[in-house]
């Protein structure tokens, strides 16, 4: 039995990009599409298999224009992206914490004459993830084992399933800060620093934004000084760029082993709103946020966007303590402390997702007699994820059993978070 779509407006905006099959026997087309939509996405790659129809509504545009006009964006969910390696010869991942749900993204653009991309960042903005910068090899560059900055730009449409390039950065660089709003990106700082090298590579200063709407990129002031490994965000509805941390200049002990000189102070940017939020203004720093011999360096970074009052909540990750940071002050304070403390500090992940704070770890369980027995699977690796509600201050932990073929490494892997 066929059902006909009813005379609403809706009917006729989905009729340019669905065919008016059946989705769910005995309800109207409009009713089954408004049911389907709220299924989480990792489910669509298995839906899509039920039948044809299912398959041509999960693929188009419709489901999406769905979404956004009767789910408020509060209530969308907020997935995870996880970029394990290169992802141009790795496949991305998303992740729904709320279902435990995976799926698998397709693989970025490749350049035959690149490898090795690492240090890059990822950041979404609507229904976009964006991959921007980084540090790689260059078989064209000698020598072959010097790391290069990276000035290529790639958005993931969650509509059309497909990559695309875009106008490269004005700068090549990796390890920067970034954040995204208002149909533009900024980024600031970087340098081309390779994972598997030490304190070697550059140091950049400069700043530039991406303005979606106009499809290029526009120089900005440069920071105060040079800064690398740092990180960004928004404040204050998007009207400033905060930089935090990072480092700058390096030394040698005894002459020999290079050290990173890490910074203690942030700078921030005020942001025009106006024409198309081309314009920016000019950079004013905040002092030192801790004192001399309090922490060598500043920690893994999450913001929870509804801290209120405007202002996110800016929470930081140090060894097994969160921090939060009072912008009065200029100080971190102690929030609270992992109720089960990280093996490895350092291969940790830390994300804000639906306003909850999510400290992930690889878990191999290596110490049972069964997974003694069973070790030659390598799909026993799971994910032990430790979620603090900063409102509530209460802590919940869940497991997920993560499709990777090999444990995921925190301390390379890039993550960003997305609402669909």
């Amino acid at each position: 039995m066929n059902s006909s779509p009813s005379p609403s407006s809706s009917s006729s905006s989905s009729s340019s990009e669905s065919p008016q099959q059946t989705l769910i026997p005995g309800l109207p087309y409009d009713l089954a599409a408004l049911i389907l939509s709220f299924l989480p996405y990792p489910y669509h790659g298995t839906l899509k298999s039920i039948c044809k129809s299912w398959n041509h509504f999960f693929s188009s545009r419709f489901y999406h224009s769905i979404r956004h006009k009767h789910i408020p964006f509060p209530k969308t969910s907020h997935l995870l992206c996880i970029f394990p390696q290169d992802p141009s010869v790795c496949s991305p991942y998303i992740f729904d914490p709320i279902h435990k749900a995976w799926s698998t993204l397709p693989l970025m653009p490749c350049n035959p004459h690149v490898y090795g991309l690492c240090n890059f960042v990822s950041v979404a903005l609507k229904t976009h993830v964006y991959v921007l910068g980084g540090s790689l090899f260059d078989t064209r560059s000698f020598p072959l084992d010097r790391p290069s900055g990276s000035s290529y730009s790639f958005r993931y449409s969650f509509v059309t399933k497909s990559w695309e390039t875009l106008p490269p950065m004005l700068s090549p660089r990796g390890s920067f800060a970034c954040a995204a709003g208002r149909d533009r990106i900024v980024v600031a700082g970087g340098g081309s620093r390779h994972t598997m090298f030490g304190a070697a590579g550059s140091r950049l200063s400069s700043v530039e934004m991406f303005d979606v709407g106009r499809n290029e990129w526009v120089g900005l002031e440069g920071l105060p000084r040079f800064r690398a490994g740092c990180v960004g965000f928004m404040v204050g509805g998007e009207e400033e760029f905060w930089v935090m941390g990072g480092y700058g200049e390096s030394r040698t002990i005894l002459g020999v082993f290079p050290v990173d000189e890490y910074y203690r102070d942030a700078a921030v940017m005020r942001l025009e709103n106006g024409g198309g939020g081309v314009g920016a203004g000019k950079w004013r720093s905040v002092g030192d946020m801790w004192e001399e011999g309090e922490r060598r360096q500043l920690g893994r970074i999450a913001v929870v966007e509804d801290g209120g009052a405007g202002c996110p909540g800016v929470f930081m990750l140090d060894k097994n303590d969160i921090f939060r940071y009072d912008m009065n002050s200029n100080r971190w304070w102690k929030e609270t402390t992992l109720p089960k403390r990280a093996i490895d500090e350092s291969a940790v992940g830390f994300v804000a997702l639906n306003g909850e704070l999510h400290v992930m770890a690889t878990h191999n369980g290596a110490g049972s007699v069964e997974n003694r027995r069973l070790r030659r699977h390598k799909r026993l690796t799971s994910l032990f994820i430790q979620v603090y509600h900063p409102g509530k201050r209460i802590w919940r932990t869940l497991t997920a059993q993560p499709p990777f073929q090999q444990p995921l490494d925190f301390k390379t892997a890039v993550m960003c978070t997305i609402r669909l």
